[in-house]
């Protein structure tokens, strides 16, 4: 009678360490997905701030040309005014 309570204690054990074993698998799988998702929204998220910084060096570049050219273009006002004085 011990021996088969003995065994049974045995077969519980067992069968805890392999579910406790499975269910800590499962989680770690779980926390693998969720950092690969984390990992793809920063990739996306990465990609989207590099456009967004090089459209405002264009558009930063685009407003000195701009500038330039208004600054000639009053400079020439200026050259051309008989009203200013030299």
């Amino acid at each position: 009678m011990i021996i088969l309570i003995v065994v049974a204690v045995i077969v519980v054990l067992a069968a805890a360490a392999f579910v406790a074993r499975r269910q800590r698998a499962r989680q770690l799988d779980q926390k693998r997905v969720e950092a690969r998702e984390h990992r793809e929204q920063a990739d996306t998220r990465g990609r989207k701030a590099e456009q967004a910084r090089l459209a405002a060096e264009e558009q930063t570049d685009r407003a000195h040309k701009e500038q330039t050219a208004a600054e000639e273009h009053r400079q020439q006002a200026e050259e051309i005014d008989p009203d200013v004085e030299e």
